[in-house]
């Protein structure tokens, strides 16, 4: 029997079934799905979801959380650069000739600071970014918006809204490119 960790009732028409990345298994399903239904179209696919679980351990381990302590690295652009713990910065936050350098002050919040600072960095480079490749290609757009989405890098709209997870802008120009694309 497989255990369901959490069940998501939407509006949807069909059910789903997520594979976590720590292996837990998440079912979204219609409004009116019975749990019966919902235990029957889960055991029907035990063998994909087992072998979904085990794909899941062994290719994609949990990354370590974050410790904000001085050497440790931070992605941006496709490259890591190490982290410097410094007295009075100004701004909190900022990555400088190869550095990125966080004002002591900061550290029982760094998590904030940096998703803000990798917001603002992603505003500024995937809507130039947008606006170059649309130029170029004759593609059109209606706005770009930046989300907090933690499993998808981008999304587009049928009324032409982009939306892009922040966390994009840690990876190659090449993959920005490409998910913008």
């Amino acid at each position: 029997m497989i255990k369901i960790d959490q069940i998501i009732h939407t509006k949807r028409k069909s059910i789903a079934i997520i594979i976590q990345r720590d292996g837990s298994i998440t079912v979204r399903a219609p409004l009116r799905a019975s749990d019966r239904t919902i235990r029957a179209f889960v055991e029907k696919n035990a063998d994909w979801i087992r072998s979904k679980q085990a794909l899941v351990k062994t290719d994609y381990p949990l990354a370590a959380p974050k410790k904000y302590a001085d050497g440790e690295k931070f992605w941006f652009m496709g490259k890591q650069y190490p982290l410097e713990i410094i007295d009075k910065g100004k701004p909190s936050l900022q990555l400088l000739n190869g550095w990125f350098y966080l004002d002591k002050k900061a550290l029982p919040v760094a998590q904030s600071y940096f998703a803000r600072w990798y917001k603002i960095q992603a505003q500024r480079i995937i809507r130039q970014r947008v606006s170059a490749i649309a130029a170029v290609n004759g593609y059109i757009y209606h706005q770009v918006k930046i989300t907090s989405a933690r499993t998808r890098w981008g999304s587009c709209s049928s009324k032409g809204s982009l939306c892009f997870s922040w966390r994009l802008i840690m990876a190659p120009p090449a993959v920005i490119d490409y998910v913008v694309i």
